[in-house]
């Protein structure tokens, strides 16, 4: 499937700006079954200094010095993304979870350390006990690890309601788990501690979804967001991507933009200001399905 996607932010100053320097990760990773048919990326008032490279992960990023005065930002991303193929395996056929949490499946992997940092903690995605034992009747002794992240999933799904107004991008997950409220990011978090906490490597993906609006009714223009959801590795399949906010193995309709330890890796503008203010942020992102691709 062929998609345009549009993300467009806004940042607007109570007060001028004399320099800034930003982080960017706006740019579509260019992964086995993503390609990227066309980018690109926009910003006004227009940087003295950018530079594109990777980051330590292998996303795209862009560093920018904004040395113009100004009292308004706006980064626009415009990119043609195509999906190629997405997870058809069959979970029972994954390895028993143990295998992979205790390392023995890692040995003569390739690439096995760039695998293992995914089970060290992060700052969002943290070793807890408490979620240990929650995910711990997801995980009995020799389930296949990716039936037993399907299962985690569903539950996380069922036992936290996703509330806009409940937490921002610093709420740890201990407060998420307690409260049981949150974002898409709180689900990310939420699951990616709980494996960690059982010794299982899993990632955080940022990009994202299709969304359908109620049958009858219009899609609005700027209604979408970016979404997060969540990347676990067994060694028949790899990387394997599940989404718990919405209950679903992604086939399709996730666009990846970055994958990293947790949202600070990977968040889409990140910078320091020499001035600026209070500051009033506006984003709108535009998903389009455009065909179909052989």
């Amino acid at each position: 499937m062929k998609y345009s996607i549009s993300h467009k932010t806004t940042y607007s100053y109570g007060s001028s700006v004399h320099q800034s320097y930003h982080l960017l990760h706006l740019t579509p990773a260019e992964i086995g079954h993503q390609r990227i048919l066309h980018h690109k990326l926009s910003i006004a008032p227009a940087p003295s200094m950018r530079e594109d490279r990777l980051d330590y992960f292998g996303n795209p990023v862009t560093l920018l010095a904004i040395e113009e005065e100004h009292d308004r930002l706006v980064v626009s991303a415009e990119s043609e993304i195509a999906i190629r193929r997405y997870f058809e395996g069959d979970f029972t056929s994954s390895l028993d979870w143990r295998l992979i949490a205790s390392g023995a499946a890692l040995t003569g992997q390739t690439g096995a350390k760039d695998i293992v940092q995914f089970a060290a903690p992060s700052r969002h995605g943290r070793r807890i006990r408490t979620l240990a034992d929650y995910a711990a009747s997801s995980f009995p002794p020799g389930r296949p690890v990716l039936a037993a992240c399907e299962d985690l999933m569903q539950r996380i799904y069922e036992h936290v309601t996703f509330d806009p107004s409940a937490t921002d991008v610093s709420t740890p997950v201990e407060h998420v788990f307690k409260e049981r409220r949150g974002v898409c990011q709180d689900f990310a978090h939420l699951m990616i501690s709980a494996l960690r906490s059982l010794g299982l490597p899993a990632r955080y993906v940022s990009g994202y979804i299709l969304t359908h609006p109620p049958e009858g009714q219009p899609k609005l223009q700027g209604a979408d967001a970016s979404h997060a959801w969540v990347s676990v590795w067994s060694p028949e399949f790899g990387w394997v991507e599940f989404d718990p906010t919405n209950n679903i193995v992604p086939r399709g309709e996730h666009i990846a933009i970055a994958y990293g330890r947790d949202y600070d890796d990977i968040s889409p503008i990140s910078g320091v200001l020499l001035g600026g203010g209070t500051h009033d942020v506006d984003v709108a992102v535009d998903v389009v399905l455009l065909d179909s691709i052989p």
